[in-house]
């Protein structure tokens, strides 16, 4: 009879141990390392018109900069070799992903993130340590730490050097944060993006990319970059535009038929609900002459 109840006693703690194991909640994480190739899904197209700003959240200090944007800028020496912005960066892709082991506690310190264009090159930590004092130094990449919720990576990014939402002129301050989501379905990597920019920004921007695994990639060759003079012009002119003098700032709104107030984007362009007020301002615009009587 001992025995048994020794057996039952035994039998019980191995039960309890096994449903208290059950209820400790699995830790998700999926690897996200590797080689990702884009799958292009731009939800703003390759192109970036001069004067569109549709869809972005912008305030009249940013449509103000972005009026001013001349794209002969880029081609100044100083300017020539800048890599994109990190919240930029995953319009260039492919990229490569891989972790940093603690080879002691093998504990995941950081994730990097390699770009081909241009090598960018952005470090992700992971071991808990805290962001900088505002004033610490700023950079392409910004600084960024990341933590697992289930099995979607959060990265939270300051310390931004300023740069652009849209490659004609649109800017982003050095002020932004960047919130961004990781989450790898298979063999595609969701990667989602959240701009909070109180200079230039109503509300955050959001937007994202799917990349596909492609392990068959070459290697990532160096990215040279010479500045060369592009454009010989005057010492220390600055392409540009004054206030209203823009004379390109139309030209996308003429080519697709669209009233102007929409190319000036807003917080309000960025909702489906936009497109019923966009119907009836482009019914408006083409006047009772144009329209198809339903009379006889």
């Amino acid at each position: 009879m001992r025995n048994i109840n020794g057996l039952q006693i035994a039998g019980s703690l191995a039960f309890l141990a096994a449903t208290t194991l059950l209820n400790v909640p699995v830790f998700a994480q999926t690897d996200i390392s590797g080689e990702w190739a884009s799958l292009r899904n731009f939800e703003e197209g390759v192109e970036e018109p001069i004067g569109d700003y549709s869809g972005l959240p912008v305030n009249d200090a940013a449509r103000l900069r972005a009026d001013s944007w001349e794209a002969s800028l880029l081609t100044l020496p100083e300017r020539q070799c800048a890599p994109h912005g990190v919240d930029r960066t995953d319009n260039v892709g492919p990229i490569r992903i891989w972790k940093d082991v603690d080879p002691d506690t093998l504990q995941l310190k950081s994730y990097h993130l390699l770009v081909a264009w241009m090598n960018m090159h952005r470090v992700i930590y992971m071991d808990g340590r805290p962001h900088p004092p505002e004033n610490a130094l700023h950079t392409f990449m910004g600084f960024s730490t990341g933590k697992w919720d289930g099995n979607t990576l959060s990265v939270t990014t300051t310390h931004m050097r300023e740069q652009w939402l849209r490659r004609n002129g649109v800017p982003r301050s050095e002020k932004a944060t960047l919130h961004e989501r990781f989450v790898r379905h298979g063999n595609v990597l969701s990667w989602a993006f959240l701009v909070d920019d109180p200079v230039y920004l109503t509300e955050p921007y959001v937007r994202s990319r799917q990349f596909k695994f492609d392990p068959g990639q070459p290697n990532f060759p160096y990215y040279p970059c010479d500045p060369v003079e592009e454009v010989v012009r005057p010492a220390g002119v600055v392409p540009h535009h004054l206030p209203g003098t823009n004379p390109d700032l139309a030209e996308y709104a003429n080519q697709y038929g669209l009233p102007p107030e929409v190319e000036r984007g807003g917080a309000e362009t960025m909702y489906p609900e936009y497109k019923l007020k966009l119907d009836k301002m482009i019914e408006k615009a083409a006047g009772p002459a144009n329209k198809s009587s339903t009379t006889k």
